[in-house]
Order: structure tokens, then sequence, then C-alpha cells
């Protein structure tokens, strides 16, 4: 047996495919579909299939979570949502073996994915005491107060290029807040959600924490459910936009986390060392650029053009190249669907058709072992330019840009075109320019000499068709509470 079997022995897929909610399993009325490997298309287990019926007897299970929920000292809930951190690190080996072959995405990520789910639930189970309210002076003389309350039942829809850190870190907040929560696993990713519904039975309430599967009519009908009381997105812009109208017929409040197209500039004076650096971690090809904070838009200054061309062309080979995604030494995974790789590879094709120079990657990768797979190679065009759909519209695939820039008005004019405004990243050794250039870009999140990472309790979010609302802060607990206020005349 070779190591790459050995590896896919290690760990077994969950034992319940079914739906999970009020503490037990359930047999989906809406049947079942296949979820496979990306990384060879082999299938990989059967997985419920949740329709209208399921979701609201989920639902239905969820109020009644909800309720016992409420009565929780506070104190108890942080002690849950921290056993549930420790159960998390305890079986990181295993979710992150299960995210690995259900994304493709390399497995030594992946446990670093399980161990930021386990702090985002450590810290947020720190804020149980913090939602408070505040007492106002009236005239007559008279006691006013406000109370900060849950919302009942919420729904999260997961993406599938972080399957188990969005289903258990994402929880988090809502839970601490009061709420119920119900976990619709990503249709193409659910077996670590499921496992981890395994894994953390028992811990909180029936009916509290609870995971759904299936494709767009479970995702309709959590939007769509009268008890539903709030929906949080990670996903397309196309679903963030059903999404939005379905909440408009209920007054619904809605988080959306939405797509990017996200730039990163480098500056004139930039050390190219590091902006080469920057253009290809940025891009995040250990996901094969599945993710929407990627900066898969690269402008550098045309003082430094080639160099950086050149540098990225050099460094990249030996950064990142397509592997089995079950191998620790893998720093690239495949795209998570024939769909997917569909997609990137017609982007590829309308890119090169439009005028765009194509100077690394393009192409599935030659190695033998990856043919049954859906890898692209890490993928660069130079000679972007606006009128190009690759500059403009959301690839989600390992492709990057590079832009020409000379005149900062221009730039900036360039930057802001599009309908996307997630991230940002700047690099100049100039103190001004960094702190210009970061005011006056339309994005939610700016890394100036750096790129890509996150900070727990720094909000994250987008501008524009990026989404709306703010999460992985405090300000993430109170969008899951409402405001009461109340006065007593003395």
């Amino acid at each position: 047996m070779s190591n790459s079997e050995q590896k896919k022995t290690d760990w077994a897929m969950p034992r319940h495919l079914d739906l999970y909610y009020g503490g037990a399993w359930h047999q989906a009325q809406g049947g079942t579909q296949t979820t496979l490997n990306p990384a060879d298309g082999r299938a990989l287990a059967q997985v419920a299939v949740a329709n209208k019926h399921d979701i609201d007897a989920a639902v239905r299970a969820a109020q009644q979570g909800f309720e016992a929920w409420s009565a929780v000292n506070p104190i108890e809930r942080g002690a849950m949502l921290r056993e549930i951190a420790r159960r998390l690190r305890t079986n990181a080996k295993e979710l992150a073996w299960l995210d690995s072959v259900n994304t493709g995405n390399p497995i030594s990520e992946m446990i670093k994915d399980v161990g930021f789910a386990a702090a985002h639930l450590d810290y947020y189970a720190g804020f149980v005491h913090e939602l408070k309210g505040e007492t106002m002076p009236t005239a007559d003389g008279g006691l006013n107060y406000t109370m900060r309350e849950p919302l009942g039942v919420v729904a999260r829809i997961a993406a599938y290029n972080h399957p188990l850190m969005f289903t258990a870190a994402k929880a988090a907040p809502a839970l601490v807040a009061g709420n119920s929560v119900i976990m619709k696993a990503a249709a193409q990713a659910p077996l670590s959600s499921l496992r981890l519904a395994e894994i953390i039975d028992g811990v909180l309430p029936p009916g509290v924490f609870n995971v759904v599967t299936g494709d767009r009519e479970c995702g309709d009908a959590l939007v769509r459910h009268p008890a539903v009381r709030k929906v949080a997105l990670i996903g397309s812009v196309e679903t963030g936009v059903a999404i939005l109208r379905s909440a408009a017929d209920k007054i619904m409040p809605v988080t959306l986390e939405l797509g990017g197209k996200n730039p990163l500039v480098v500056c004139a004076d930039a050390p190219v060392e590091k902006a080469v650096l920057a253009a290809i971690q940025g891009m995040n090809f250990t996901w094969a650029g599945q993710s929407c904070g990627s900066t898969s838009r690269c402008f550098v200054h045309a003082s430094l053009y080639d160099r950086v061309i050149e540098g990225i062309c050099k460094l990249l080979p030996t950064l990142h190249r397509c592997g089995d995604p079950l191998d620790p030494a893998t720093t690239m995974g495949s795209l998570i669907s024939q769909a997917q790789f569909d997609k990137v590879m017609r982007y590829i094709d309308i890119a090169g058709a439009e005028g765009a120079r194509l100077v690394a990657g393009g192409k599935r990768p030659a190695d033998p072992a990856l043919a049954n797979g859906w890898f692209v190679e890490a993928t660069v065009f130079a000679d972007v330019t606006r009128d190009m759909r690759i500059f403009r519209e959301e690839v989600f695939g390992p492709v990057l840009s590079v832009i020409k820039w000379e005149n900062e008005e221009q730039l900036l004019t360039d930057i802001n075109s599009v309908d996307y405004g997630l991230t940002a990243s700047i690099y100049t050794q100039h103190l001004a320019t960094a702190h210009r250039l970061a005011k006056r870009i339309e994005s939610g999140y700016v890394w100036i000499n750096t790129t890509g990472a996150h900070y727990l309790g720094v909000p994250f979010g987008g501008y524009k068709k990026s989404g709306m609302g703010r999460e992985e802060g405090f300000e993430e607990v109170l969008s899951y509470t409402q405001i009461k206020n109340v006065h007593v005349a003395l």
C-alpha cells in the first residue's frame, strides 16, 4: 500500500450522514446526494438532502432548543463553548482529514482551520457577560433601561472552502448571544460538519446546535421559514442577492460575506522581494485561489513591473505545486468540483483571447497521479487591462492578474471601478502613501505591508457587493441581539 493510500485509511467517514437536529439524527425526506473527493473524483458518501419539510422539523426543534438555551446561566454557556473548543482540538487531525478529502485542500492547512475555529469558540465564550444594557436618566425621575436579548432561531449557510471552520467558528457568536443555530453545511463538502455534530453531541441542550445538508431548496427553505429570525451567509453574490430578496419579505436582518476582486498595490518604493512574495501569498494559491479575500489583481508600479513579474514566475513554482492533498508536504490543492474547474479554465481561455499575457500555469498539472482530480496550475497573467473580464469578475480559482500603473489617481479609479470591495493590500515604505491609499480604496479590510491575515476581534467584511455586516469581533455578537427598552415610572 502506498503512503497516499495509507493516509486515506487513517480515519473513516462520519457514522451519521443524516440531518442533525433536536439532539438526534433524522433521515431526510428529500433523499440523498453523493459527495465527492475533488482530488480524484471518487465518491465518498451519500449525504442527506433536506427539503422544506425537513427544514420545518429542524426549525421547530431549534425553537425548542432556544427556549432551553435561554434558561442556561451565562457562565455555563461559556463553559460549554470552551468544551466544544477542547473537543475540536482533541479531534483536529480527524477533522482536518475529512476536510482535506472533501475539499481537495492541503491537510496541513485544514489542521490550522480546526485550531482557528477552536480559538474563535474560546474568544466568543469570553463575551457571555458583556451583552449589557444601559440606564438613561429621564425628566420625570423614572427609571429607563435597555436589555439585549437574543433573536431566537438563526441560520448560517457555510461555504465549501473552509467547511469545519465556518461551521464551528461561525456558530459561536450566535450561541454566546443566546440564540439556537441551524448550520447549513456546504453542499459540496458536508462531511466535517456532520462529524462535528457527532463529536459535540450532548455538550449543548438538544436543539441548540443543528446541522442540515442539502442543495438550493434546503437553503431557500431556511431563509423563508417564518421562525428563522436571521440568516448569515458566506458565499456568492448571486446567493446573497437571493437571500436579501427573501429576507425583505420577512423584514429579517442578514449578514453577508460575499465575493471579492481584491487589489494588491505595489508602489514604486516597495521592496521587490517582499512585493513578489506578497503577490503569491495574497492570491491564496494553497486553496487553489478559492478564497473571497484573495488579492487577485496585483497593481505594480511601472518602474518595478518587469522585475515583479520575473520574480513571481521564478518564486511561484518553488512555493506552490499541485499535489495529493493528504500529503503534508503538498502546498496547493484542487478546485472543489468539475463545474468550478470548467469555470476557471473558461476564464483562462477568455483572458488569453482578450490579450492578457500568460506567464505561468494555465493548464492541468502534468503529474499523472493528479489526472482524475480538478487541479489547475497556479496561473499568472501579465498585461491585464481594465477592459478584460479577469480584471472585473471574480474567478474564484488560482488566477492572478498583474496590472501596470503609473498615475495614482488612475490607479484608484481602476481599483474602485469593480462592484466588489472586500480586501486590499498596499506595499510601500512611505507612511503618507500607505494611509492615503488605505483611506481611498473602497474595501472593508486593508493590509499595509502584509496580506491575508485575520486577527481575532478585528471586524471583517466588505463594501459594495462584497457584503454587509461585520464578523470575527464583538460587533458580530451584537448583530445576533435586539434591544428592548423598559421605562418605569417611579
